[in-house]
């Protein structure tokens, strides 16, 4: 039997975690996290990383295995990815891979394209000017310097606008003209199931997520973090809008309500990003898991 890896992907709040415990537990395998979010063992609760009862309910990797202090970027996971993967796969004939962080996906599906070394005073400079000035002014000189990643990367990214730049920088050549989009060999084949759902279905998931979140600890949680607000890390949903609220920019209401419009738009750009691949197989997010699993056999013995 092929090797197979079934890549669970789909937008935030879908019900991916709990498809990769139903089907780890049926073909009796583990589960790799490809959420880069999930990787930081301070950020729990605003991750929406599985519950102890979760992690126990089937073997996990990469979850909350890093500190925010810890450099961890997405070559890094390739490695360790692939390495865990031929663990599992020296054990079991199907492996499971599940997150919603598209390029993290792409790393162990097909493969990172062989980016220049950056020079290291390029990277200081760029976070310099990051913690001084913001964003904005970063996504204007990646416009100037490559047009192409302007229109394809997510600009409310720091990580991804100050990545595009450092090449830039660094080469003297568009980040752009780096992707070659040639896939990588691989020695298992990649099976893609995708969860879905009607717009207003996935932005109500969303809503009440995050007013779970709340309940269940994410203020005290993103307190305890302030003084390392200025970690790339944390410059994400769920925490750069609740410090604000400390700092007393916005009231708790607001902050509350730019964590769901956030992720609302990021729901978004996931689905944009997971639609370009063909061969997803895409089912509704209340689709019976038993159904789930037929059409998964049929393709993997065929």
């Amino acid at each position: 039997m092929t090797k197979t890896l079934i890549s669970i992907v789909g937008p935030t709040a879908i019900g991916k975690t709990a498809l990769s415990i139903q089907l780890a537990q049926y073909y009796n395998t583990e589960i790799i996290s490809a959420d880069s979010r999930q990787f930081y063992k301070e950020m729990q609760i605003g991750t929406a990383a599985p519950t102890p009862l979760e992690l126990a309910s089937a073997p996990h990797h990469f979850i909350q295995h890093k500190s925010i202090e810890e450099p961890y970027n997405v070559g890094d996971f390739e490695k360790d990815a692939i390495h865990k993967l031929t663990q599992i796969h020296g054990k079991n004939d199907i492996a499971i891979m599940v997150g919603g962080s598209g390029l993290f996906v792409k790393s162990v599906t097909e493969g990172l394209d062989k980016l220049p070394k950056v020079k290291p005073e390029v990277r200081t400079e760029l976070n310099k000017k990051f913690e001084l000035n913001g964003l904005d002014p970063l996504v204007g000189q990646l416009k100037i310097l490559d047009d192409k990643s302007y229109h394809a990367i997510a600009l409310d990214n720091p990580q991804r606008v100050i990545r595009a730049l450092e090449v830039c920088l660094s080469s003297g050549q568009p980040y752009s003209s780096f992707l070659t989009s040639k896939a990588k060999q691989r020695n298992f084949k990649t099976l893609t199931i995708g969860l879905t759902a009607e717009r207003h279905i996935i932005y109500e998931r969303i809503n009440k997520r995050v007013d779970l979140m709340i309940a269940n600890g994410l203020i005290d949680e993103v307190k305890v973090l302030i003084s390392k607000r200025h970690l790339n890390v944390l410059n994400t949903i769920g925490y750069k809008e609740l410090f604000n609220y400390f700092e007393g920019d916005w009231n708790l209401e607001f902050a509350v309500s730019e964590i769901k419009k956030n992720s609302r738009r990021f729901a978004k750009r996931q689905l944009t990003w997971f639609k370009k691949n063909e061969n997803t197989l895409w089912f509704n997010y209340n689709t019976d898991t038993e159904e789930i699993i037929n059409v998964i056999s049929k393709k993997i013995s065929s």
